[in-house]
């Protein structure tokens, strides 16, 4: 659970800020994301090839450059 204390004389909006970042780093939003819906298993690794295949064209693309 991602938890952000104020500190003294701290804007909110800093605050809130680092809570943003804290919760981004920990995937909490992706893990959420992730279980709001049931996926059949043969989804699932459909979804998995997809996305690998994805980061295989991404880092050819890197690698090109």
């Amino acid at each position: 659970m991602a938890e952000v204390r104020l500190q003294d004389g701290e804007p909110l909006e800093n605050a809130l800020r680092r809570f943003k970042r804290k919760v981004q780093q920990e995937d909490i939003i992706k893990e959420v994301k992730r279980h709001s819906y049931y996926l059949k298993p043969g989804e699932k690794r459909r979804v998995k090839a997809a996305l690998a295949r994805k980061r295989n064209r991404k880092k050819a693309r890197k690698e090109q450059d």
